[in-house]
């Protein structure tokens, strides 16, 4: 029985208003669903405004241009057109129902139907199935608002029929899960897990589209903790810590759950607000260890290495899931620096500025204080003595605010010299022999062994 509330009154947008009016003022029926609506009731901020309606694409893009808006064919063939309103983009469909979905990703055929309780039954989520029409109120066929109340994710229809439907959805209910901090109904849940293994026939960059939002959420792990099985079939290489012993006296958590401590930890620590890269590295800086894993003769687990074998994996798995270099770079860098010690002193600070300046100019610094979050949520993660550590990592960072504070140097901009003078004082003409010395004048002043004042550059490049 679907349930229509009357009592209800949002402020949808006046750009979503101006749509629905055009589309119903031509004798049509048109209503807001989507992301705006689910958002709306959650009191939570939204921008995007979707609509659906009773009239088809062609109808509705000669009724949105007579009224002067610019409309584009985003997707017609699903009956989708894309309205800009006041400079905002409306997506308008056509209510529709789908086929079989034989590639577990895009159905075999669409078919445009007049009634939007069966446009709202294809849906994934009944979170996500909640039209609102700025007079008629709510339109709730599935319960959306009661398992928003509930704080549940809970499929429309058949769960398993939903995800074999579109096994994208898999991550999507994990995604939704943790981004409003729901739990998963337990139906739901049954189905995505046996229908996890669909994800292999998903284009890899939308797995990673899914996967960063996760990681956006700052609820990675609680994902790890919960959603292990479908994490692994989304990157095997999480599948491999699963279970895995470190036989440590350093740690009291397999391979798995430590890394989804170290996931909540540096949400700690930064204060909820740990950046894509820092999140992505709690994620995978452990994620060499089933490769590096050995054993003494005591039985004694030991990772020789695996920060060095791990910086490449993490580089190709976050390739593979066609990230973006300015995220990957950074991530790598961190997990390839995470169990670099950082000595409380301004020479191993300026040291580890240098490294990620050198791997990612520019952003040497927030990636340096990334780092010791990094380093302090995996020393929080291991056994209790362990954590001590932390109260280390507070003095560098002290430190790491006193040398940025300074302006000492790490960059090569920092140096008191410059290209010219090094061809000045040495005759050397222009060429990649003036940025090898200053390079070189650099590491000098970063480790101690000459100050950054010029006379004393100009000197030791006459020496």
């Amino acid at each position: 029985m679907s349930r229509c509330f009357e009592d209800v009154a949002y402020e949808l947008p006046e750009f979503g208003r101006k749509v629905i009016r055009a589309l119903e003022g031509a004798g049509f029926e048109a209503w807001a669903v989507g992301g705006w609506v689910r958002d709306a009731l959650l009191d939570a901020p939204s921008h995007d405004v979707d609509v659906t309606t009773s009239a088809r694409w062609q109808d509705a893009e000669k009724i949105l241009a007579s009224r002067g808006y610019a409309v584009h064919r985003t997707g017609v063939a699903h009956g989708t057109i894309t309205a800009v309103v006041e400079g905002e983009p409306v997506e308008v469909t056509t209510y529709r129902v789908e086929g079989d979905y034989t590639d577990h990703r895009h159905p075999d055929e669409v078919r445009f139907v007049d009634d939007i309780r069966l446009d709202l039954a294809r849906r994934d989520f009944t979170v996500n199935a909640i039209a609102y029409h700025p007079r008629r109120g709510i339109l709730d066929p599935f319960d959306g608002r009661g398992d928003l109340g509930r704080g549940l994710i809970r499929a429309v229809g058949d769960p398993r029929r939903r995800f074999e439907e579109d096994a994208l959805r898999v991550l999507r209910a994990v995604r939704f899960a943790c981004r409003l901090g729901f739990d998963i109904e337990p139906g739901t849940q049954r189905a995505l897990v046996e229908c996890a293994d669909g994800l292999e026939d998903i284009a890899s960059e939308r797995i990673g589209q899914e996967l960063d939002g996760i990681v956006r959420t700052g609820r990675m792990g609680w994902a790890l903790m919960n959603e292990a099985e479908v994490l692994g079939e989304a990157i095997p290489e999480l599948a491999a810590m699963d279970g895995f012993d470190q036989h440590s006296p350093y740690h009291a958590y397999d391979v798995l759950e430590h890394t989804a401590r170290v996931c909540m930890a540096v949400e700690e620590f930064a204060g909820g607000m740990a950046s894509p890269a820092l999140r992505w590295a709690a994620l995978l800086h452990d994620v060499a260890k089933p490769v590096t894993f050995t054993q003494d003769a005591a039985g004694r687990g030991h990772f020789f290495g695996h920060p060095k074998v791990g910086a490449p994996m993490c580089e190709k798995i976050m390739r593979r899931l066609a990230l973006p270099g300015e995220l990957v770079v950074p991530t790598r860098t961190l997990v390839r620096l995470h169990d670099h010690y950082v000595k409380p002193t301004r020479r191993s600070v300026r040291r580890t500025l240098l490294k990620f300046e050198n791997a990612c100019p520019g952003r040497a610094e927030s990636l340096t204080f990334a780092l010791l979050d990094l380093k302090r949520a995996d020393a929080v993660s291991k056994v209790d003595r362990v954590a001590g550590y932390v109260v280390e990592l507070d003095k560098i960072s002290a430190l790491l605010r006193r040398v940025i504070a300074d302006g000492e140097a790490f960059r090569m901009t920092d140096l008191a010299v410059s290209g010219r003078d090094v061809m000045e004082a040495t005759g050397i003409r222009p060429g990649p022999g003036v940025g090898m010395i200053l390079r070189e004048l650099l590491l000098c002043v970063v480790n101690g062994e000459l100050p950054n004042d010029r006379n004393a550059l100009l000197r030791s490049l006459r020496a």
